[in-house]
């Protein structure tokens, strides 16, 4: 019975309803945050030394210097949220001072596969989009 209603609750999935979790999913992982530590504990910042993508753990203060602009509270948010979400695992190493990384699970790795391409593309369009702004707000005046 109870797996009845997981089952049919699953079938009837729909982000265009209000109603939906979905939604509240779509929400936390469109955030840039969510975006940019899924890339880097994927192994994407070490693209620019022509490295192999190649997840990794991460200490907080690596995540830190790496998300150039993020407050720590942003940070301990986000990193709680996708272990809440089951995304990454947060683990305590016993050392003075105490050790804690982050590691994507299977689940955050295939979504890792989505938002490194969601990366790679506003990278590589950013000037297209500059322009077109530029344009637009010039026809705007």
């Amino acid at each position: 019975m109870k797996a009845d209603k997981k089952a049919q609750a699953k079938a009837e999935y729909n982000a265009f309803l209000a109603i939906c979790p979905s939604r509240q999913l779509l929400d936390r992982i469109s955030d840039k945050w969510v975006v940019l530590i899924l890339c880097a504990l994927g192994g994407d910042a070490s693209e620019q030394s022509g490295a192999s993508h190649v997840p990794k753990a991460m200490r907080y203060s690596e995540l830190a210097r790496l998300l150039a602009g993020v407050s720590q509270k942003m940070l301990t948010q986000t990193l709680r949220a996708l272990e809440r979400d089951g995304l990454l695992t947060r683990t305590v190493t016993p050392t003075v001072p105490v050790t804690v990384t982050y590691e994507l699970t299977d689940l955050g790795l295939s979504l890792h596969h989505l938002t490194r391409g969601l990366r790679q593309w506003a990278q590589t369009h950013m000037d297209q989009v500059l322009a077109n702004r530029e344009q637009h707000d010039a026809r705007a005046c």
